[in-house]
């Protein structure tokens, strides 16, 4: 099968987060197989959602890691063109939900191991599909497990998130957060007399605009980014079941998108501290501010000078790097695993999470001949591969 063929299958799995993976994966697992490769599945406490990991090539040495996730997000909603989970190709495009986010880099990871099947290597290879990615960056968490016991870990890792195959070496690290507020119920017409936790929420929400404000004027800047500082976002606010009530309760979602060198814990502690002053002002009793964390995932930040950006440079014939504004599984792999990673894969972000998302055949086509090359490469032991680039 090639690259196209394989995304073909991928694309007609409506594989949307909110949905199981695992036939999916059953069917990644099974054409591996066919072609003598052995998989790990890693399964949730559902058994219907999973990771894969597999690998060719010698089992006693680290070598290099593909990794995609297999989730999409959601088409509800989108004014598609084209039928959002099956294949359609028109004028040089493949079309279809997470042929761009991203199935076309899975496409071509699959086939570069079928391919790798059939040489010696003297370097692994490695897969991992992992699933949840669009939510959070929540299933790979068990395969990263798995990787922090096993023997021999990847010496590299290329995440293959759509970037048009040029080499990204950095992202934010992502704090989501929930801030939930109490007061106390009331009739509307003596509202002064109860506490209000919408009032609560939008103080707190202006607590968040200011400290943007601060970092923005006064924060670290990273120009390789088109938002160069860590940014705050409030997402959604809740609060309050009928008018003439004065709300007891009011949630504010929102973010916190770091920079590698901020520490996103420190800023939520002055929010913290905000909260807490905004609680103390009120001079109610039953007034609380409680700030919990739904999910994270630290940012990445490869040095343009590591030995993995000269590889994958090797591979592509690119120059230079980029960094991206959005959140992958590379963070979890460098910060918590020690293995240096990069994002590369085929596509433009720009079409992802839209109605009539694509990819571009040549895109996918270029993504296979890195790929290939990279096949070729691991005939060699490691330490010469790193040697070869670092010359």
């Amino acid at each position: 099968m090639k690259p196209v063929d394989i995304l073909e299958r991928l694309i007609a799995f409506p594989t949307v987060s909110s949905q199981e993976n695992r036939n999916l994966i059953d069917w990644v697992a099974g054409l591996l197989a066919e072609n003598g490769i052995e998989s790990t599945i890693i399964a949730d406490s559902t058994g219907k959602k999973a990771n894969l990991y597999a690998t060719v090539g010698p089992q006693d040495r680290p070598g290099v890691l593909l990794s995609g996730h297999t989730d999409v997000v959601p088409v509800t909603g989108q004014n598609w063109t084209r039928p959002a989970f099956q294949m359609t190709r028109e004028d040089g495009r493949i079309f279809g939900r997470g042929s761009c986010d991203m199935k076309g880099f899975c496409a071509c990871a699959i086939h570069a191991m079928i391919s790798a099947r059939r040489e010696h290597l003297q370097t692994p290879l490695h897969l991992a599909l992992s699933h949840d990615e669009e939510i959070g960056c929540i299933g790979v968490r068990s395969l990263v497990d798995m990787l922090a016991a096993a023997p021999f870990r990847p010496a590299m890792c290329i995440v293959g998130e759509p970037t048009n195959l040029a080499i990204a070496t950095g992202h934010k690290g992502k704090l989501a957060l929930r801030a939930e507020c109490f007061g106390e119920e009331g009739h509307s017409a003596l509202a002064p007399l109860a506490m209000n936790a919408l009032h609560l929420a939008v103080d707190f929400a202006q607590a968040v605009r200011q400290k943007q404000a601060e970092i923005v004027e006064t924060g670290r800047r990273d120009g390789d980014y088109d938002i160069p500082y860590t940014t705050l976002h409030i997402g959604r606010m809740n609060g309050g079941d009928a008018l003439n009530i004065v709300p007891n309760y009011a949630t504010v979602d929102f973010e916190i998108r770091n920079l590698a060198e901020d520490d996103a814990m420190q800023i939520l502690d002055s929010l913290r501290a905000e909260a807490a002053g905004i609680v103390k002002a009120s001079a109610h009793a039953s007034a609380r501010i409680e700030i919990s964390e739904i999910f994270s995932y630290p940012g990445l930040g490869t040095a343009p000078t590591a030995a993995i950006v000269a590889f994958v440079k090797s591979l592509t014939g690119a120059n230079g790097t980029i960094k991206v504004a959005f959140g992958t599984e590379g963070g979890l792999f460098d910060r918590t695993l020690g293995i240096p990673t990069v994002i590369c894969g085929p596509g433009s972000m720009a079409q992802g999470h839209k109605p009539d998302e694509f990819v571009t055949e040549s895109q996918l086509t270029a993504c296979d001949r890195m790929l290939q090359t990279l096949v070729e490469r691991l005939k060699q032991p490691l330490d010469t591969l790193i040697r070869g680039v670092a010359r």
